[in-house]
């Protein structure tokens, strides 16, 4: 299976959301987040910076726990300016 190359609206997504869970990490440390999520300081390190922007769903719903933020929230952030958001 051939994986599509991301489009411009996807990569934008992925940075609204890497900043969204920066901010929400706030003073705690990568390393302490990402190891609270199962995750590897450098798989958070790239999803922070945008240069993950598409993280799989178990990754995001992991973060969503360790962080305290209601995936629901994250899914808002990563629809914000699309066109599934605008049609709502």
């Amino acid at each position: 299976m051939v994986r599509q190359p991301l489009t411009a609206e996807q990569i934008a997504a992925g940075r609204r959301l890497g900043a969204a869970l920066r901010a929400a990490r706030g003073r705690r440390s990568l390393v302490e987040v990402a190891l609270a999520a199962g995750i590897s300081p450098e798989t958070l390190r790239k999803i922070e910076t945008g240069r993950l922007p598409a993280p799989a769903f178990g990754t995001v719903v992991c973060l969503s726990q360790a962080l305290n933020i209601p995936l629901a929230d994250l899914a808002d952030v990563w629809l914000a300016d699309t066109l599934i958001s605008q049609a709502s």
